[in-house]
């Protein structure tokens, strides 16, 4: 099944069937390992256990997930929250209504012969998107250490994570900016970890759980069943070592299993949380970056851009101590 809006293309990867199931269109906007838990949530049946139809789709950019949101084309999305926060600020009905992740998750690797930050200067960084979370991320991190990453040097969008991998190898660029498992493939290949943007810990939402506010009011028990089968996801992904490497093989088309393992054991112990709390700091970061070209960001609150009433739900409905007695 193949859904074309505003020449995007979105590609549907999986659906699961359930008789008579509320259809559910959950977007995911990169394949990077931050998105598991929809993978492991979908391949595990907890969707359908929920009595939900899911289609689980790949739309390749942040910005372009929000709008088809918006538009009504799907029902969940999963992007990082700058793009959720942006649209929100001109005007769009988006709530974050919970978070995959609380910090940016990413490395800027580059060519062996690259010994420091200073020598990037001049040079090419692969990012996936601009605008996209491993914009925002290097970004941030070029500028900690003293380089302006829109006079230093030129970033180049190239459109996936594996594209800039094959970039790095094929020397089109000197950097690159990824997130595990790819990021460990490169590794493997002999490129070098620059600077490690996880260990800054930039609170940020990345990736963001977002809904417009037409499907919140009207489906409120799509989102409460959504959430569960999401949570049970995390825990599966947590506690089931190798059936989280074959739905991450099977997304991400590695099959290499040290990459895998390395990629797991990085996602459980730095980034995935037992349920997917949101953190108010990142939203105020979002906010703090969008205001440099945005102004609307300047006196916005983060109150502004969450619904926490599916967290509460989830909290008062008593899975998280089912699950982590």
């Amino acid at each position: 099944m193949k859904i074309a809006w505003f020449g995007v293309l979105l590609v549907l990867l999986a659906a699961g069937q359930v008789s008579g199931a509320d259809r559910v269109r959950i977007g995911y906007s990169s394949i990077s390992g931050a998105y598991t838990p929809i993978w492991v949530a979908h391949d595990a049946g907890y969707f359908a256990k929920e009595g939900l139809q899911d289609d689980i789709i790949l739309i390749p950019s942040g910005t372009q997930l929000a709008q088809v949101t918006v538009a009504g084309e799907i029902d969940i999305g999963s992007l990082n929250g700058s793009s959720a926060i942006a649209a929100a600020l001109q005007g769009a009905d988006l709530k974050i209504i919970g978070n995959s992740g609380n910090k940016m998750v990413f490395s800027l690797y580059v060519r062996p012969e690259i010994k420091s930050v200073e020598a990037m200067k001049g040079k090419r960084i692969g990012i996936t998107r601009f605008g996209s979370a491993p914009d925002i991320s290097v970004r941030y991190a070029l500028r900690k250490f003293n380089i302006n990453p829109d006079k230093d040097l030129t970033l180049i969008q190239l459109g996936f994570m594996a594209t800039v991998a094959a970039g790095l190898q094929g020397g089109s660029i000197e950097g690159g900016v990824v997130s595990p498992p790819t990021q460990f493939a490169i590794d493997k290949a002999g490129f070098k970890e620059l600077i490690s943007i996880t260990d800054m810990n930039f609170a940020f939402p990345n990736p963001a759980l977002v809904a417009v506010g037409s499907i919140i009011r009207s489906k409120p028990d799509v989102i409460n069943r959504f959430m569960r089968a999401y949570t049970r996801g995390i825990h599966r992904a947590r506690t089931d070592r190798e059936f989280t490497y074959k739905s991450m093989a099977k997304y991400t088309k590695i099959q290499d299993q040290v990459v895998l393992q390395q990629a797991y054991d990085f996602y459980m112990s730095k980034v995935l949380e037992k349920a997917p709390y949101i953190n108010m700091t990142g939203v105020h970061n979002v906010l703090d970056d969008l205001a440099k070209t945005v102004p609307a960001a300047k006196n916005a609150k983060p109150e502004q851009f969450v619904d926490l009433r599916f967290l509460d739900a989830l909290e008062k409905g008593g899975l998280l101590k089912e699950l982590y007695p």
